[in-house]
């Protein structure tokens, strides 16, 4: 729900680390790479590119010691593509997709920040290294969102038009 990452990102003084997650080849299953390698880093808000390899980097997500660890990835969330929801790990159900070797569920375990899911609704994720127009779109104005929080921090700019 965007309200949900604006209220994320509202939180003043809070280290917020966003980890892409997603394999470049596989169309929109990419696009938690595409959006971590967009976000700007700040005193605040922190990315880190994975792909597909997210439990090679546990060492490094915790010695970076973020307040709050956000996992960006596609999620099938019976939803229209382009949809996206923030979702707190413990709602994720604990399987593991073709992309992961482990679940991000499971994964979980190994933090001990609040971990969230920021997962976006694929359109396609069939073999090809091009975003699908609508769920790129979507993830331009969710990092447009991310990067202008530290120059309007505290402030409420809402992102509900974003899925409207």
């Amino acid at each position: 729900m965007p309200e949900d990452l604006d209220n994320l990102l509202s939180q003043k003084g809070k280290k917020i680390l966003f980890v892409g997650i997603g394999n470049l080849l596989k169309m929109d299953d990419g696009i938690g790479v595409y959006i971590s390698r967009h976000i700007k880093n700040t005193e605040t808000i922190t990315s880190l590119t994975v792909e597909a390899s997210i439990e090679n980097y546990i060492g490094k997500i915790n010695s970076l010691d973020p307040d709050i660890l956000v996992l960006i990835d596609c999620v099938d969330l019976k939803s229209t593509p382009g949809t996206f929801k923030l979702l707190d790990i413990s709602h994720i159900q604990d399987i593991t997709f073709n992309t992961h070797n482990i679940s991000l569920k499971r994964l979980s375990d190994f933090f001990l920040m609040p971990v969230y899911v920021l997962g976006i609704q694929p359109e396609k994720i069939d073999f090809g290294e091009n975003i699908s127009y609508l769920v790129k779109k979507i993830a331009d104005k969710i990092i447009k969102r991310i990067n202008i929080q530290e120059v309007n921090h505290g402030s409420r700019i809402s992102m509900q038009s974003l899925q409207g």
